[in-house]
This record gives structure tokens, sequence and C-alpha cells, in this order.
């Protein structure tokens, strides 16, 4: 079978670059399959141990060493009970990929057979036929052979020896005085506190475990293979810039830059292709050079039509393709999907915030981070479901966090589709970079490339430099202790450094290669105008508010000028806590839950604990931990968004932590590992709405403002109702209004006693509504006190089915309702809601379950319903 799919392979090699006379289009074969790995016979220590390993067995590429002995059954699932710990040794070896290159005389009068390797992770050497021909060191960029030199015809083995990072770098991290401050300390005792070898190496970061993730150091050709082949010259890039953009035109300019191995003549063409499927071609004629040849081609545009984020209009895209043209046939082609938008930063007296298409947008959505450990995982399918889950809950920005990688074309084609702005890190994720020219050069060529790859889609609204760097450099105490140590020559000499690379380097980067779009130096940060992450000036990281064990109350002391993350941790659904945990009796201080609990190295459950009896009171057991920790995560947030959307246009960013996990997890996100939504996701399609009511209790006074993000101004009526817990009617205020466009309005401040008429806090409560027309837009329940202070009586939740709809219905106020299911996996269409005394709200449910079997399954859950 083996022998039959070679020469399948090489018959198809064999038509993709036999050459005619004149030069042949530029062909790619995928060298995906046929991989065999073990380990390094350099690595006794690790063969000594692992003796079957050091033996060739079958390795997808791309993939990960971790991956394929999952596979395998040699090392247990690290996802799964508290394996974690099972799958180090695996990072912390040497590894070797072989592969064999079937070659014949054809394939051999190509000009160029290149092999290139589109990631590899992270320390790899390659060899053909036993000579060394790349020593690759960073996992975030593409790796070029010229390997027509090193083959010949017939079989042709192509090595890949990975080298482990810590193994590698250790001996130089110790050797001294003190390592630069770098993320997380291992668990696992590879590597001395404080001692981290992450810093000095440009691979994901999240790898070496984060206070959502695991450990897992993957290693392996973690993107695609193939070789290439062509002749006298081939199109290294396209990119498309944007010169003007009015109503009447949009001038652009194709750049290209054509590889030629020889001087000759050629003729690039560009096609643009509009939305509705209309074409223009514009041609030059060119003189090839030796060597790359920077060639650009205008284009102008009637009547254009612009990019648009969600809710400001539709997404228009077009598309450009280049063709290399020599002695009358196209040898090579690109091509590039654009849109047409301006972006501009909002920086009026520290503000930050976007200017798209002369529109300022208040930017609300929340965090990515990698969808999975292992990269090769994830599939459009999966990003999909994410990212449409950001756009049906009303989010139109996702920043795209540092500590990872960077994410497929296929994410951005689908937020270019969806109208979702994105805030795109560079890969740092917090610790000090090196201060040396040859890391600053590394990564001037990662950026480089990743920003000619992504600079185009016309979601990316935003490049900036990494995660907590600066500010962290600023005020970290861990980066004080470290200035003191190493004296002020080496402190100026690391700071200097690091302002080259994030103000030079990497703002080059984006001016160069996408100039339509602003870059920003790190999140938090100022742009070098003044101190990072404060509210006064910049974006901000707030973390007194979990982190910090500050009431959740404290968001609503400032109005910072773009909140980029802030956040509050939930137990996924019981369906995903099952999955990983198994049916065993669990409890908080469980060590499968403290495993998958990487805040405070494993003691995260504690401060969940903590804010559960200090605003809703002592879970029952382990479901009602699940179902509190999830209610104090949806309300916090609420808060805070609300409180920063009231804010505009002092604020004009709500960017929650975080949208998603990489594994199974107890974590921060809205969406669990296994895509269920949390209870925070629900309510994020509520406080993100395009208008809202915010009430804000504090100090015996409730503060009414209203929100909209329309472009036009609109006609509205806001209500308070106040009652008390039998629903007897205590007080109503209200108005007719105009919403202004793109407004926050202050509209009242309404005291205790004037709202609730003397009653008692504990047995009343207040509603306070947003309409247009008939239609409820926005409401919100006003407490006086912590909910666990509320005297809610039951509510008589019934649930009454229909297929797979079920109608939940309320006798008494229900607060935070939510849609049971225990160990069975399902999707409501709405969850987390309240429910008025009287009312009714039917929900779908999706599931691979049968109604019935949901029926049985389902538990009504309120907080009135735990008394």
């Amino acid at each position: 079978m083996r022998r039959a799919l070679r020469s399948a392979f090489v018959l198809t090699l064999l038509a993709a670059v036999a050459a005619p006379l004149a030069a042949a289009p530029r062909s790619a074969v995928p060298l995906d399959d046929g991989w065999q790995a073990r380990i390094a016979p350099s690595d006794g220590a690790a063969i000594a141990a692992h003796r079957p390993e050091a033996r060739w067995f079958p390795a997808r590429v791309p993939g990960s060493i971790q991956q394929d002995l999952i596979a395998r059954h040699r090392v247990p699932d690290p996802f799964l009970a508290t394996n974690e710990a099972a799958i180090q040794w695996v990072g912390r070896t040497d590894w070797q990929y072989r592969r064999t290159l079937a070659v014949t005389p054809a394939m051999l009068t190509r000009d160029h057979l290149d092999l290139v390797f589109d990631g590899l992770d992270t320390f790899a050497t390659v060899t053909i036929n036993g000579r060394a021909v790349l020593s690759a060191d960073n996992a975030h960029r593409r790796w070029r052979i010229a390997a027509k030199p090193f083959l010949k015809v017939g079989a042709n083995e192509i090595l890949v020896t990975f080298a482990a990072p810590i193994k590698t770098l250790q001996p130089m991290v110790m050797a001294q005085k003190a390592s630069l401050p770098g993320e997380y300390d291992s668990a696992f005792g590879d590597e001395p506190k404080g001692r981290q070898t992450s810093p000095y190496i440009r691979k994901p970061k999240y790898n070496y475990s984060w206070d959502w993730g695991p450990r897992i150091l993957n290693v392996g050709p973690w993107r695609p293979v193939r070789l290439e082949a062509w002749d006298s010259a081939r199109i290294d890039t396209l990119r498309v810039d944007q010169d003007a953009l009015s109503d009447a035109e949009a001038r652009l300019l194709a750049k290209t830059v054509i590889q030629a191995d020889r001087a000759g003549p050629a003729q690039i063409r560009v096609t643009l292709t509009g939305p509705g499927g209309t074409n223009q071609t514009v041609t030059q004629a060119v003189t090839l050079a030796a060597g790359p040849n920077a060639v650009s081609l205008p284009i102008t545009v009637a009547r254009p039509q612009r990019w648009q984020p969600v809710g400001y209009g539709a997404q228009a895209l077009y598309r450009v393709s280049a063709a290399l043209e020599q002695d009358g046939a196209a040898t090579d082609t690109a091509d590039r999907r654009i849109g047409l938008r301006t972006v501009e930063l909002i920086r009026d007296n520290g503000a930050m915030g976007f200017r798209v298409n002369g529109i300022p947008i208040f930017a609300k959505g929340a965090n990515v981070i990698p969808f999975d450990s292992f990269p090769t995982r994830v599939t459009p399918a999966s990003m999909r479901l994410l990212v449409t889950a950001a756009r049906d809950t009303n989010m139109n920005m996702l920043r795209i966090w540092g500590g990872g990688y960077y994410l497929d074309d296929a994410f951005y084609d689908m937020a270019d589709e969806m109208g979702l702005m994105v805030w795109q890190d560079f890969m740092f994720g917090g610790s000090v970079t090196p201060p040396d020219a040859a890391f600053r050069k590394n990564v001037q060529i990662e950026a480089e490339e990743q920003v000619e790859r992504l600079g185009n889609h016309p979601s990316i609204v935003l490049w900036a430099g990494g995660n907590e760097i600066l500010s962290g450099w600023e005020n970290w105490s861990d980066r004080k202790a470290f200035k003191k140590v190493v004296g002020a020559d080496e402190q100026e000499r690391i700071g200097v450094g690091m302002a080259v690379l994030f103000d030079r380097v990497l703002r080059d980067a984006v001016l160069t290669r996408s100039p339509g779009t602003p870059y920003w130096p790190g999140s938090p940060s100022n742009d070098y105008d003044g101190p990072a992450d404060t509210d006064k000036a910049g974006d901000r990281h707030f973390w007194d508010v979990w982190s910090g064990s500050k009431p959740v109350e404290r968001y609503l002391d400032a109005c910072p000028r773009f909140m980029s993350e802030y956040g509050f941790q939930a137990m996924p659904d019981m369906a995903t806590v099952r999955g990983f945990a198994g049916n065993g009796p669990l409890q908080p201080t469980s060590p499968v839950l403290k495993a998958h609990q990487k805040f405070l190295a494993g003691e995260g459950n504690d401060r969940l604990l903590l804010y559960m009896r200090d605003r809703l009171g002592e879970p029952k057991d382990i479901a009602d931990f699940v179902y509190l920790s999830q209610v104090n995560q949806a309300e916090a947030i609420a808060l805070a968004a609300l409180h920063h959307r009231s804010c505009r246009p002092v604020t004009m960013g709500s960017l929650y932590w975080q949208l998603n996990d990489v594994w199974p997890s107890i974590s921060w996100s809205s969406i669990d590992y296994s895509g269920r939504w949390k209870l925070l996701h629900y309510a994020a399609r509520r406080f993100f709405a395009p208008q809202v009511i915010v009430a804000e209790h504090k100090n015996g006074a409730t503060r009414i403002a209203l929100v909209s993000d329309a472009t036009t101004p609109i006609a509205a009526r806001w209500r308070i109702r106040a009652f008390d817990m039998a629903g007897k009617p205590l007080a109503e205020q209200g108005a007719e209004t105009t919403l202004p466009a793109l407004s926050a309005t202050d509209v009242a401040k309404l005291d205790d006693a004037a709202l609730f008429a003397g009653a008692d806090p504990a047995t009343s409560y207040a509603v306070a509504e947003l309409m247009i027309g008939d239609a409820v837009v926005s409401r919100t329940i006003i407490e006086r006190g912590v909910p666990k202070t509320m005297r809610y009586p039951d509510p008589g939740l019934t649930a009454t089915w229909s297929g797979d709809t079920v109608t939940v219905h309320a006798n008494a106020l229900a607060r935070a309702v939510m849609l049971d299911f225990g160990s069975i996996g399902a999707h409501p269409s709405d969850d987390g809601f309240d429910l008025l005394p009287g009312e009714s709200r039917t929900i779908t449910v999706t599931s691979k379950a049968t109604p019935k079997a949901l029926a049985a399954a389902l538990t009504l859950r309120s907080l009135g319903s735990r008394r």
C-alpha cells in the first residue's frame, strides 16, 4: 500500500514539475504524508527511559510528537483527569522526523526545487541526504530551503532534528546573574523558580503554561510542508495598499515582490474583482533583475463599497489577483481578498478608541487565546463556531492575545465576512525580551512575514506589540527586583532593547506592510506618551477584581479610556466537567478540579468560593457550585461592561477576558473548551445589545443611563418599576426620550426613598427597562444588596416541552434562571435570564440527546429556588 501511494506521489510530482523549454508555472506539492518520528539517537537518557519511542513510528504532519504519542496510547491524554504530568517528558526530549522524497531526472530539470516548512517548533536542524541545510529557531516563521543542490535522482532522505527547548537554553540561563523575568514558573520541576527559558525563545508562550492552560511544550513540524518547483522567477509576496478612499473613488496600489534568478522581460497582470463580480485589469511590462524585484501597479476603483464593522453596514470584499507572465504564459499567480476602509486611533487628551470609516465605534468584545493546546486540532469549523458565537452576542471586536500564535487565514476570513474587528497582538506574552540585536533581527523577519500575510484583512484594525511587556517592566514587583539585581547599566540596555523592538522594529513592520492599520506598542500601553495601564490614558488591564480579591463593585469606581482586559472566573458546565473528571464524587478541592484550575497553581477554586460566599452564599453540592460560579461571573462582567458603555465617550472599549479555552478547564472563558456557553456568554448578548439601559445602585441611589450604538437618533422610552416580593407595585418612574446617535446619556439619579417607598431592602427590588416601540430591548434588575441578602421567594419554575423547545414559566420573580442538563451536553438558545412574576420564555434546545432525555435531565435553577 505504501509503495502504491509513493508511486502515485511521484507521478503527481512528475506532472507538476516536468519542464518544457520555456519557464513552466510554479507548482507546489504537499509533503505532509509519509513521515516517521523517533527519539533522537543523541538523547541517551530519554532512550533509556522510553525505548519503544527510540524506534521509528508513524508521525502526522502537521502536528506534534505529543499528539502522535497520545494517538498511539504511549502517553495518556493530558486533558483528562490529572494526566498533565505524564506528558512532560515529551517536551524535554530531542526528537527526529524523517521522510523519503523520490526524485526523478525530470524533476531536476526545473531551475528550483524549494523545500518549504510553514512552521517548525522550534529549534530544528534540517538535513537532506545527510547534509545540513537549515538551522531554524523560530516557530512563528516560514522556512524556505533551496533544496535542488542537495537532491539526487532516486530516494532522498529529509531529516528534521528537534532539540528540546529547555535543555538547549537552560545552561545559558543558569549561567546568568539573573535571568530575564518570564511568565509562569513550571509546576513540574524542570526549571527552577524564577529561572525560565521561555523569554529567550520564539515559541508560543502558552506552551509553558498559563493561569488557564497546561504546560505542554509542543515539538514538531506544526505547519504544512511542501516542495515548490519554479524556474526563472516567482511571486514572493503580494499585498494591496490603499492610498486614498472616498465615496467617489479608491486609489489602490498592488505591490508585488518578484524573486528572479536572472535578468529578463516579464509582465505583471493584476485583476480586481468587485463584490458584485465585475472585473478590471491592469498590466505592466517589467525587466526583471536577478534577486528581488518590487513592482507596483495602481488601481482606481470608482464608487467603492466600504467594509464596515458589524452593526454599521455591509462587509464588502474585493479580490485582487496577480499573474506573472513570461513568454506569453502565466508562470506564477497570487491573490488577496481585501476590504476598503479607513481606521484611525482616537487619541485626544489620552483617549484610546477606534474610528472606522469616520465613525467612532465603541469596541465590544472579548480576548481570544489559542483555540487548543495542539493547534493542528483546530479546524475551520471549530473556529467558525466561536467567531459566530461572538458575532451573535453583539460583539464587534476580538483581541488576539499575544502569548499564543498567529492564527490561520481562515480565522481572519471569517472575521472579514462577519464584520468583527480584530485587535492583533504580536506574539509576546509577558516576559521581558532579550536585548541582543540577533533576537530583534529574528523577530523583524517574523513580524514582516506575518504582517505581509495578514495585513490585507480589513478586520484587523490594530497591530499591538504584545501583552503586558511594557506595563510589566514599569510596574511589576519581579521586574523591579530584577532591575536592582542587574544594576543600572544592564537595566538600561534591556529597556532600550525593548524600546527598539516595540517602538521601531514592530512599528516599522506595520508601517511598511500594512500602512492603513494603526500600531500600538503593547497592551496595556499609552504609546510611550506617559505611564502605561492607567485609567487616564491608553488601554487598561484591570485585575483588582478577581486577582486582587476586591469586590466586584470596584468596577464602578472609574471610567478607563479603553478596557482591554478584565475578567472573572467560572466553572464550565457539568457535562464538560464530567468529560474530564469522570463520574466520581466531586468537590471544589478534589485533585482533578485543582489540576484543571491553573490560577494560583491550582488554588483558584478558593477564589471562586470567596466571591460566592460574599455575594451568593454557600454552594450545596458540585452542581450548585457550577451554577453559582457562572451566575457570579455573568453578573460581575455585566456590571463592568455596562459601566464601561455608560462612560462613553470617555471609555471607548470593553473587552472581557476571555472568550475561549485551550483545554477543559476552570477559567475566565465565556465558552468552555467543549464549545458550551457559560451564562456569561448569554449575558453578553444582553449587555452588548445595540441599545441598553444601565442601572447602577450605589450609596443609596440608582444612576440610570441610556446607551445607543446607532448612527442615527432613536425614539425610546425608559421606566423603572419597584415591587415587593409579593409583586405589589411600590413606585414607577420613566419618560419618553430620544437616544442620541453613538451616545451614553445619564437620564436620572433616583434615591432609594423615592424609588422603593421605604420598603425593606431585602424584600423589594426594581426593574429598569428600555423600550423602543412596543419592544423591551434591555432590562436589568436593581437590588439594594448582594443577592444572598435578598429574600427571594421560590419562583415555582415549571418546564413545558414541545419537541426541542421548552417553555419556562415563573410564578414569582426568578433571578438568573439556568437550564441545567447535568452530564448531557445541550445548548439552549437562551440561559441565565430573569423572569418577572407570571412571565414565560420559550427556549430551543440543541443537543444530540432526545427531547425525552433532555426533559428527564433538566433541572431549573434560580437564586430563589436554592432556598
